[in-house]
């Protein structure tokens, strides 16, 4: 499971230092893709596999599906962790989520999310917001 919040930067390059903790569950290859709210999503091997299968059974003739998974997938690379702990974000990726130098690596249960410092400022004080109702619209589904 992942969780925490880690700032970083990324160099010039496009390489990213991933925290030690969430590179011990992601394994030695693992999946990075275009997420949702701007920020990119990376995926253990088998979190992806889980879920390239639950994508695949959706009914591909309706057109959101279609354009979900187009989006989702056309933005996925496989990434590999160097000898310095860094990954290499494709400049696709990087222009998607707007990361130019600080960034932040969220862990959130199945998956780590990497989001600009300034758009996670900026989501984490709307989210505050509605922290309060969304835990009580929880609440009310029984979780």
């Amino acid at each position: 499971m992942f969780m925490g919040e880690y700032l970083h930067t990324i160099d010039g390059k496009g390489r990213l230092i991933v925290p030690a903790k969430f590179r011990e569950a992601l394994g030695e290859k693992f999946i990075a893709t275009k997420g949702l709210d701007h920020c990119l999503f990376i995926y253990p091997a088998d979190e992806w596999q889980a879920l390239e299968q639950k994508l695949r059974a959706l009914p591909f003739t309706q057109p959101d599906v279609r354009a979900f998974v187009r989006f989702f997938f056309s933005g996925a690379t496989e990434c590999e962790v160097d000898k310095q702990g860094r990954i290499l974000l494709p400049a696709n990726l990087r222009e998607y989520a707007q990361l130019e130098k600080d960034v932040v690596l969220v862990g959130v249960s199945s998956r780590v999310e990497i989001w600009s410092q300034a758009l996670w400022t900026d989501y984490s004080m709307q989210a505050e917001d509605a922290y309060t109702a969304a835990a009580e619209s929880l609440v009310n589904l029984g979780i």
